[in-house]
């Protein structure tokens, strides 16, 4: 037990564990990426290949040559230092490996995000579609587009113009550009924001009922407020 825990531990990242093959690894390669590691973070930055193949039952003929793959994939340098007396010493570097695994990684994240997108394009197309009751025209999809790609709307913030628009009965994307632009005039960008303001129309809409009740001398009526329609302080700033 004693021998066990003075022997140390090597960590090897999950991530490229899981990935090793993405990038070009093969198994043998990966065993010798493990061993040198395990000698570097013992203390020795560079081993005997002798011992490395002795311990992967391998020739050191073979462990040469795969050594070499390894360099020549440009996952492995073999760097020259000096010590402090001045001596060169020559150690393992695997940088070029992690900055790899690294590059792998985030062209994998924007892939991801590319086909997220793709897929909240076409969803938002077949929505408004059901909702419309009709296959969309080439305009009309080039008008959806460049609220997507020029003005960058949300395709959840269309979505909220959609449901007004169908609440009341506008089955036209002239509508919903209108209230896109209201919403955008009044700076309110996300589907939170949006909701809030919805939230406190409709806190206002009871007050605007119990004004249409009372005589107008007593209480000035409130109007109904329209997404799709300007108000007076849009027209102020227009």
């Amino acid at each position: 037990m004693q021998q066990f825990i003075n022997a140390g531990q090597t960590t090897v990242s999950s991530l490229l564990l899981a990935h090793f093959h993405e990038l070009g690894i093969t198994n043998d390669e990966f065993l010798v990426y493990l061993e040198l590691k395990s000698f570097y973070d013992a203390g020795n930055h560079f081993p005997d290949m002798a011992t490395i193949a002795q311990r992967l039952r391998l020739s050191s003929t073979q462990v040469y040559q795969i050594i070499h793959r390894m360099i020549q994939k440009k996952i492995l340098t073999i760097d020259t230092t000096q010590d402090e007396q001045g001596r060169s010493q020559d150690q393992y570097d695997f940088a070029l490996m992690y900055r790899k695994l690294a590059t792998y990684l985030g062209q994998q994240k924007r892939q991801a995000v590319v086909e997220e997108t793709t897929d909240q394009r076409q969803q938002l197309f077949e929505q408004i579609e059901t909702e419309f009751g009709r296959p969309l025209s080439p305009i009309e999809y080039e008008t959806i587009g460049a609220w997507l790609d020029q003005d960058h709307y949300q395709p959840e913030v269309i979505g909220l113009a959609l449901r007004e628009a169908v609440l009341n009965q506008a089955y036209s994307l002239k509508y919903m550009d209108r209230i896109l632009l209201s919403w955008e005039r009044k700076h309110l960008t996300t589907k939170q924001q949006i909701q809030r303001e919805q939230e406190k129309r409709q806190q206002r809409q009871p007050a605007a009922s119990a004004a249409a009740t009372t005589p107008t001398s007593a209480i000035p009526q409130i109007p109904m407020y329209n997404w799709a329609e300007p108000t007076d302080e849009d027209k102020d700033k227009q």
